[in-house]
C-alpha cells in the first residue's frame, strides 16, 4: 500500500462528508460550531461566502449534505443540517454592515444574466465586487425567479427571498425586471462582454390523454399554477383536487391546494411510493395534512360532460423487475379505477424551452435541444455564453444552481480577462493543531447521544387557512444549540506522524469503533487489505488513511468511514503522534482563479 498523500485539498475535504456531498461545498460543521457557541451572525456569513441563499436553503434546500452525514453512520438520523442554517439565518440580527459594499472601481465588461433566479443571482454576487457591470434581464416583475415563483410561500415567506435578494442587488447592478429576452442574437448585438443564462426549466410537462382539450379550462400545469398562486393571480382551486406526479412540484401543489379550498385533495402517482422523486420529508408533510397518497395508478383518460372535468380514469399497475434488477411497470390485471374531481394539477416534469435562442448563432443544441455546455467552466460552444442552473443541465435545486453560478463565475471572469476557461485553480486549504493542553481540545469532542430533534410546525388548522402563513416555526436557540451538538466535527481530522509512532497500539486499544489497524503490509492490495483490519473496511467510496512503514515493519491503517473524530486515540497517544487538527478548505471563487498558481 502506498502511504497517503494528505496534503492535497480532497482527501480530507472528502472525509468532511457532508461538505463534500454538498455541491457549494459548504463548511457545514464550522458553522455548526458556531451556532452552538450563539455566533449566529458568523455562522451565517460562512454560510453567505458559499450558498449565498442561507435564510432560503434553511427552509428549502434538498439537503444533499444529509444523507452523507457521518452521524447518520452510527445512528438512524443524520443532524439536521439544513434546519440548523435556518437557525443561523433567524438568529443573526442585522448584518448588513458585513456584506460587501457596491465598488466604485469598474473594470470596462459589461455581463448581462438571462433570468433573475439563483444561478444568475449567484453569478452577479461574485462578479459584482470585481467591478462587472452586470445586468439582470427577468420576465417577471419581481426577482428571485423559481424561488419566488414555484416554492409557496408557506414554505418560503417573501421578506426572507426580499431580505437575500437584496443582499446581492445592493452590490450594485442594474435589473431590467418584466423585460422577457427573446433573441439572443439581439442581447449580443447590445455589447456584452459575456452573457449568463440562468433562465431555469420552465416548461411542464403535460399530459396529452383523451379529454384533455375538452376539459382544458380545469387541468393546469403545475408549475405555471404554482406561479400565478405566488404572483396572486389565482386564489381558489375547487373542493376536489387530483393532482398528477410523485416530485417535490407535486408536493407543493397538493399542500397549496389545501390551502385554497381543497377539501378532497389526492396524489395519485405512477411509481411506487418509495421510488417517488419528492424529498421524504416533503411526502411526510403532505401526508401531515391530511393528503393521500396513491400509488401505481397510471392515467388514462380525462372524463368530462357537457365541457366538464368530472373525474380521471386510471390503469392499475405493479411494478415487476428483471434478471439485471431494471423495473418496469405493468398492467396488473385489476380493473381501471376512476377519480373523480373538480380540478386537476399536473406535475410530472419540467423542461427547458428556448425559443428565443436562435440555432444560427454557433450555439449548438444536443439531441434532446439542450445547449452543449461544458460541465465543469459551464461555457457554451458560443464562447461568450454560459449556462448554469436548470438552464444548463435540466431541473434539479437551488444548491446546484447556486453551485453552478459560482463555477461560471470564475469561468466569465478568466473569458473576460482573457485567460484560460478551463484552466481551474485548485482550492486552498489548512490543517491547524485543536490541541490546548495535553487533554483539550479547543472543540467539544464528546459526542451527544442524543436523537434528532424535530422542528416545530404550526398548528395544522391554523396553517390550512392560510396559503401565506410559513409552517415550520424553525428552532428556538435552546433547541437549536442542543442539535448542533449532536455534529461530530468531522472537520477536525485525526492526523499521523509516521515518525512518532512507537507502536504501542494504545490508539487502537482506545478507539471506541475500531477504526485504526496496526497491520503488516505483505503486497496485497487494497481490497484484500481491507478484510484483514480490526473492522473490516467495507465502504470502498471512503479511503484509507494509511501510513509510512513503522520501524517494526508494520503500517498504521485506519477506516474514515467510521471514524467519530472524538480525539481519543491522540488523548491516549503517549508521544503524540496523533493529533486533532481542523481542516478549512477556501472554496474558489471569482476573483482568485486569476492568480497563476
Amino acid at each position: 500500500m502506498q502511504r497517503t498523500d494528505a496534503w492535497t485539498p480532497d482527501y480530507f475535504h472528502k472525509v468532511v462528508d457532508c461538505q463534500y456531498a454538498c455541491p457549494a461545498h459548504t463548511p457545514v460543521p464550522e458553522y455548526i460550531r458556531l451556532i452552538a457557541e450563539g455566533k449566529y451572525a458568523d455562522a451565517y456569513m460562512i454560510n453567505w461566502t458559499s450558498n449565498v441563499f442561507p435564510g432560503v436553503l434553511g427552509r428549502t434546500c434538498d439537503r444533499p449534505c444529509e444523507p452523507a452525514c457521518r452521524r447518520g453512520r452510527v445512528e438512524e438520523e443524520p443532524v439536521a443540517i439544513c434546519r440548523l442554517k435556518r437557525v443561523a439565518a433567524d438568529n443573526k440580527g442585522d448584518v448588513a454592515a458585513r456584506m460587501p459594499q457596491p465598488t466604485t472601481a469598474r473594470n470596462g465588461k459589461r455581463v448581462a444574466m438571462v433570468g433573475c433566479g439563483p444561478a444568475s443571482l449567484t453569478v452577479a454576487r461574485d462578479l459584482a465586487p470585481l467591478g462587472y457591470d452586470i445586468t439582470i434581464f427577468d420576465g417577471e416583475a419581481l426577482s428571485g425567479g423559481m424561488i419566488r415563483s414555484q416554492i409557496p410561500r408557506f414554505r418560503l415567506p417573501s421578506e426572507v427571498i426580499d431580505e437575500e435578494v437584496g443582499y446581492i442587488t445592493g452590490l450594485g447592478m442594474t435589473l431590467r425586471l418584466g423585460e422577457r429576452i427573446d433573441s439572443l442574437r439581439g442581447l449580443l448585438a447590445e455589447g456584452y462582454d459575456a452573457v449568463f443564462v440562468g433562465s431555469g426549466a420552465p416548461r411542464g410537462r403535460d399530459l396529452e390523454l383523451p379529454g384533455r382539450e375538452e376539459a382544458r379550462a380545469n387541468i393546469h400545469i403545475g408549475i405555471d399554477w404554482l406561479s400565478s398562486v405566488s404572483f396572486g393571480h389565482i386564489d381558489r382551486i375547487g373542493k376536489r383536487v387530483i393532482v398528477l406526479g410523485g416530485g417535490n412540484t407535486a408536493m407543493d401543489c397538493c399542500r397549496t391546494s389545501r390551502r385554497l379550498g381543497g377539501e378532497d385533495v389526492k396524489v395519485i402517482v405512477r411509481s411506487g411510493f418509495e421510488e417517488m422523486k419528492a424529498s421524504p420529508w416533503e411526502k411526510e408533510d403532505a401526508i401531515h395534512e391530511d393528503i393521500p397518497i396513491i400509488n401505481f395508478r397510471v392515467p388514462k383518460a380525462f372524463l368530462h360532460e357537457d365541457g366538464k372535468l368530472t373525474g380521471v380514469l386510471f390503469e392499475v399497475v405493479e411494478a415487476v423487475y428483471d434478471e439485471s434488477g431494471r423495473r418496469r411497470l405493468v398492467p396488473s390485471g385489476q380493473p381501471d379505477e376512476r377519480y373523480d374531481c373538480d380540478d386537476v394539477l399536473v406535475a410530472v416534469g419540467q423542461e427547458n424551452a428556448f425559443p428565443w435562442i436562435e440555432r444560427d448563432i454557433g450555439l449548438a443544441f444536443d439531441e434532446w435541444d439542450m445547449p452543449q455546455v461544458d460541465p465543469i467552466t459551464l461555457q457554451s460552444t458560443l464562447p461568450s455564453v454560459f449556462f448554469g442552473g436548470d438552464a444548463a443541465f435540466g431541473p434539479k435545486n437551488i444548491i446546484w444552481a447556486v453551485a453552478h453560478g459560482h463555477d461560471a463565475a470564475v469561468s466569465i471572469d478568466r473569458f473576460c480577462q482573457g485567460q484560460d476557461v478551463a484552466e481551474r485553480p485548485p482550492p486552498d486549504f489548512s490543517l491547524v493543531s485543536q490541541k490546548m493542553g495535553i487533554h483539550e481540545w479547543s472543540y467539544d469532542n464528546d459526542p451527544t447521544n442524543d436523537r434528532r430533534y424535530r422542528v416545530p410546525l404550526r398548528d395544522k388548522a391554523e396553517a390550512l387557512k392560510n396559503v401565506r402563513l410559513e409552517v415550520e416555526l424553525g428552532f428556538d436557540p435552546a433547541t437549536g444549540y442542543k442539535e448542533a451538538e449532536r455534529c461530530l466535527n468531522c472537520d477536525v481530522q485525526t492526523v499521523f506522524a509516521d515518525n512518532l509512532c512507537i507502536e504501542c497500539d494504545a490508539c487502537m486499544d482506545i478507539c471506541p469503533v475500531d477504526c485504526i489497524s496496526f497491520v503488516h503490509d505483505d503486497g496485497t492490495d487494497e481490497a484484500e487489505l481491507r478484510t484483514r483490519l480490526k473492522a473490516p473496511a467495507a465502504n470502498l467510496t471512503q479511503d484509507l488513511y494509511v501510513s509510512g512503514k513503522l520501524v517494526g515493519g508494520r503500517i498504521m491503517v485506519k477506516d474514515e468511514d467510521v471514524c467519530l473524530h472524538c480525539g481519543l486515540c491522540a488523548e491516549r497517544c503517549p508521544t503524540g503522534a496523533w493529533d486533532m487538527q481542523r481542516f478549512t478548505l477556501e472554496m474558489t471563487h471569482a476573483g482568485a482563479a486569476c492568480q497563476s498558481r
